[in-house]
């Protein structure tokens, strides 16, 4: 799924670019707000800090809703989420997109382009959903378990609505999946070290 990252509308800043540079002119006076610790909104922010350099407050809510209410209130000056709670708030003009986490531009914002393309080359924030089973479970249990959800994730279908949602079906097998995820650990453990994450209830 991909992630966004948005602004309030008045903040006098159109895209990526305009938007780094605003954020260095006020060093700790600018803050954004996520679903809450350790969410995918405060690592995508946490990761487009570090590669740009910036620094803003982090708010954490319990939850999307709460925080896209203060948000489009103005509370808040910007947060990264999920394109499918976001497009219908940036068609609205309550919310302003100034890049998308894609590798490519979204079909639904053509004209917003990748924080890739504004001068990061390589970025890229995408929430991404995965079916995992217990390791105690029969072999042939796992093997039928793989080899339905591939057959569904591959459907005409399930892509078809997973696309209205602006989400992509990708049916990797088992091992693609578990090497996948240690790829994903290894790309987000400097961000997390940095920004010190922990979820709440850790000490």
């Amino acid at each position: 799924m991909p992630s966004l990252y948005v602004v309030h509308p008045d903040l006098p800043v159109k895209n990526l670019t305009e938007f780094i540079a605003y954020v260095k002119a006020k060093p700790g006076q600018l803050n954004y707000g996520s679903a809450g610790n350790g969410s995918a909104g405060h690592l995508a922010f946490e990761y487009l800090k570090m590669v740009t350099g910036t620094f803003m407050l982090h708010v954490p809510y319990r939850g999307t809703g709460p925080m896209l209410t203060d948000l489009m209130a103005g509370r808040l000056q910007a947060a990264s989420v999920g394109a499918p709670a976001l497009l219908q708030f940036i068609k609205s003009g309550k919310l302003r997109c100034i890049a998308t986490g894609t590798t490519q531009r979204l079909p639904q914002l053509p004209d917003v382009p990748t924080v890739a393309e504004q001068g990061f080359k390589g970025f890229e924030m995408t929430q991404w959903y995965g079916l995992i089973a217990p390791s105690k479970w029969p072999k042939a249990h796992l093997a039928k378990l793989e080899a339905e959800a591939i057959k569904a994730t591959r459907s005409t279908l399930v892509r078809d609505k997973l696309a209205q949602e602006t989400a992509l079906a990708v049916g990797n097998t088992a091992a693609e999946f578990d090497a996948f995820i240690k790829s994903e650990q290894a790309r987000w453990k400097p961000v997390i070290e940095r920004a010190q994450i922990r979820p709440e209830g850790l000490g």
